[in-house]
Formats: structure tokens, sequence, C-alpha cells
């Protein structure tokens, strides 16, 4: 094949006219150290504290330790051929997630990748992991109830819109359990869901999963999944990830549940790489800024102030403990930073009582602002008398002889534990738990045999249900106990017992 002398020509002026400059300014450093997923460069003088940085074949790290002659990263994907003297760039982009209305319904990973295997998330925005939380002048008061639909936490430990409560106990006490009740909850209540998943077997978040599509639950619910076969920096940063997917619709108005699971193994994650990047030990071995990396992330959870929207997000945070150890370093951190704790006992969740609520211990400082005022009017004698109940309970196993008054307040301490439990997935709207504390507080079943206490509360649902559904239309809209409602809701349990069995 012969080429013509004016071909070449032309097709060179052709490609000269049509060439583009295209400057790039990228600062660059070499690998001098890699092992465990923490990397240490040389160079990058002009790196950023939390700046992605790209190692060869484009996977990506971040900066996490900014020394005199040394910058230590932590990697974000896995890299099997990074060796010692590779080149790495800055990106000069600081960690981003995608955001926005295409991430309901999806499972995604601490990158905000998707992993359930839906294809693309078709969405353009994306925020920054790392924000300063809103200030105290763009808050305001908890005072809208979150409703868990659990009859314990409702009526004892009341969540409200904007609030962080904090869900602790050993493991194997049914915290997730009561994460995911929450969540299945809110079907129907206006509030978008996000779950974080944080160093869990990925079998059980395909469960997880599995239960929250069941239920409906994931139309309106977003999972942020970071396994323990993830890498310690992606358990690291899912929570922040997942508050990011949550602020993007509270800067939009929208009410967001977030609920952590579990904030003991993002601490683990976080000691880990602090010690594999020589930062100083303190208590328990964790660093010195642990406090910190708990306090900057469920500060963001808020209830925005209507010039701003009104929106919010309600955190809850889980933390494990050793042994019912709420005295150790991660627990009592968080039990500082939050509005209050649900705390589950193993003892309780053992004996069958589920969910395993300990009244004494736990506590909302939110309290009554938290709840409707039919519930708020209902609900304060029940946590006295358990307390009571606790108490004469201990003293019954040794005395024998007991006076009739201790007697009876032992027999209604019994029906409240009974009333109280609740099976998993089964969450109750507030008027059915009105109902039932209702005919508690009443006496109405003072003469139900204990082991028919749940047989009658579900017959009685049923029967308000099919018989006085304008009743519980009414007392679902005012939300109020008023003396009218009052006299028909007696009326109504009344009839209920005539007919029951």
């Amino acid at each position: 094949m012969k080429l013509n002398a004016s071909e070449i020509s032309s097709l060179l002026s052709k490609q000269i006219k049509d060439f583009k400059p295209t400057a790039e300014k990228s600062n660059t450093g070499v690998v001098t150290e890699v092992g465990d997923g923490i990397v240490k460069i040389h160079g990058l003088s002009d790196a950023a504290m939390g700046e992605m940085v790209e190692f060869p074949g484009g996977k990506l790290g971040s900066v996490l330790n900014l020394e005199e002659d040394s910058v230590g990263v932590m990697l974000l994907d896995e890299c099997p051929e990074l060796r010692e003297g590779d080149e790495v760039k800055t990106t000069g982009r600081i960690m981003e997630v995608p955001v926005g209305d295409a991430m309901i319904g999806r499972v995604v990973n601490t990158l905000g990748q998707p992993i359930d295997g839906k294809g693309k998330i078709a969405t353009k925005k994306s925020r920054r992991i790392e924000v300063v939380a809103p200030g105290i002048i763009q808050r305001q008061g908890v005072a809208t109830p979150l409703q868990t639909g659990i009859k314990a936490i409702d009526s004892m430990i009341p969540v409200g819109r904007g609030q962080r409560e904090l869900i602790i106990g050993d493991r194997q006490t049914g915290k997730t359990a009561i994460a995911i009740d929450t969540i299945i909850n809110q079907k129907g209540q206006n509030c978008l869901c996000v779950y974080v998943a944080i160093g869990q077997k990925a079998s059980t978040v395909v469960k997880t999963v599995a239960k929250l599509e069941e239920y409906g639950a994931m139309e309106y619910t977003t999972i942020v999944s970071a396994t323990a076969a993830d890498p310690a920096a992606l358990q690291f940063l899912a929570p922040y990830a997942g508050v990011t997917i949550a602020e993007e619709w509270m800067w939009a108005g929208k009410d967001v549940l977030i609920v952590y699971d579990d904030l003991s193994k993002q601490a683990a994650a976080y000691r880990q790489i602090s010690l594999l990047l020589r930062r100083p030990p303190g208590r328990e071995a964790y660093p010195g800024d642990i406090f910190y990396l708990h306090s900057r992330l469920l500060e963001r959870a808020a209830r925005l102030s209507e010039e701003l929207g009104g929106g919010s997000i309600t955190a809850l945070p889980v933390i494990e403990t050793q042994a019912n150890d709420v005295s150790a370093y991660i627990p009592t951190n968080v039990i500082s930073i939050t509005d209050g704790q649900i705390y589950l006992e193993s003892d309780l969740f053992y004996k069958g009582i589920r969910p395993a609520v300990n009244a004494g211990l736990s506590v909302s400082r939110v309290g009554g602002a938290a709840q409707t005022k039919a519930m708020k009017s209902i609900s304060g004698n029940i946590r006295l008398s358990l307390a009571q109940f606790r108490e004469l309970e201990a003293f019954a196993q040794i005395g024998s002889d007991l006076d009739e008054a201790t007697k009876r307040q032992i027999e209604r301490g019994k029906r409240i534990v009974e009333m109280l439990k609740q099976p998993q997935y089964s969450p109750l709207p507030v008027v059915n738990q009105v109902e039932i504390i209702y005919a508690m507080n009443k006496g109405y079943l003072d003469d139900v045999k204990v082991e028919d206490i749940q047989r009658f509360e579900k017959d009685l649902h049923d029967f308000m249900h099919a018989n006085y559904a304008k009743l519980e239309k009414e007392l679902t809209a005012s939300g109020k106990l008023e003396e009218k409602t009052e006299k028909e809701l007696a009326k109504a349990i009344e009839d209920f017992k005539k007919g029951w069995k």
C-alpha cells in the first residue's frame, strides 16, 4: 500500500488543527509502605484531610494522617497488586456519595455503589460525607412522635422526630429486632428510612433485606452495607455515608429515620485503622478522638427549624455491651451523646419477656413531648406499676405471707409484663396500643388469666376494628382521649368482655 505525501500532510494538518491541549494538575507521591488496608505515601505535599487519592488501576484511598514527611491513607478498595514504589496522585475530591430519591429501595455499599443487582442508580446529585452538623439556631425542639409500634417503647420510652435514642444491650437480646420493627412501622407514616449495617455477616444483611421486602418496607428504605468482609475503612465510613443520604431528604423538608447497626463495630474498625497508622492508643486501646467519631455523627440528627423546611433525622444508634456492662468506654460515650437509651436485658430475654426492655434503666430525655396526648394520659401509671412490681417480686420470693394489697399489686404487675410482650415483625398502630393500655389501667384485665392476656389483646383489637372503626379513626385523627371518646372506649371494652371467653 502506497501513501501519498499530500495525504500524509493533510492528515497531520487536521490532527494538529483538532488538537486541544488539556492541563491536569495533580500532586503525586510514592508508596513507601503498604499492608492491612493502610498505605504510607511519601510526597503528596498538597493532600488535604479526607481527600481521595488514586492508586494505579483507578483504585481509591482516603487520607487520614498528615505527617511531616508522609501521608497515611486508608484503602477504600482491595488492592492486592499495590507495591512499594507505586505512584499515587491526589484527586482534589473529598469523599462523596450519591444522594436523592433514586436511592430509595436500594442496597448500596459505603461508596454509594449499588450491590443489589438492580443496575445503576439514576442520580447525578452527590454530597460530601463529612459536613458540620446543623447549629442550635437552625434546629427546633422535638415535639412530634415517631411511633416504633412497640408498646413498651411508645408508652414508657417515647421517641420523637429529630431525637437520638440509643438501643443498648448484650448480643442476641433483640436490638436489631427493635430497629427493624420501627422501620416496618413507618409504612404510611411519611417517613423515609436508612438502615446502616456495619460489620455484619453478608447473609444477615440479605435476611434483613428479605424481611423488609416481605413487609413492604423497602419501598421507603435505603440500606448501606459494610459487611464484616469489607475493609475496615468502609466499616468506619459507612455511618457517615448513611447520614449523608438521609441529610439530602432532611434538607428537602422530609422526615428520615436512620439506624446505625452497630456503632461498637464502627469504633472497633476505627481503632484498627488508628493503631495501624501508629496513632497513640488511649483507654481500651481506642485513639484519643474516639468520642469525636460518634459525636460528629450523631449531632447530624436534628429537627430543622420551620424556616429551613422542618425536616428531621431521627437516629437509632445500636451499641453492643459485654456482660451487661454499660459503664464500658464506648457505651458511656454514646450514652452521653444521645437523648436517652432503650436498655435490653439478657435476663429478661431468656425469661421470654420480649422485647426485653428494662424499664428502670431505659430513659427518654424528650419524655412526654414525643407522645400523643392520649398515650401520655394513660402511660404514666405503667412505669410506676412496673417498678413497684419488680421490687415486690423480689420480696415475694423471700416472704410467703403477703397482705392483700401486695398480692393485688403483684398480680397487676404480672399482667402488665404479659401485656407489654410483643412478637417480632408485628408493630402495633398507636390507637391499638392506647386500647390495651387503657383496658389494663382501668382494671379490665384484672380477672383475665395471665396466660390469656395475649389472646385477649388480639381479640380486643379484632373486635374494635370490626365494631368500633369510627372510634378508632377519631382517636387516630385527634390523638386525644377526651371525656366523650373515653366513655365510648370504656363502653366498647365492656361490650367486648361480655362476649369474650
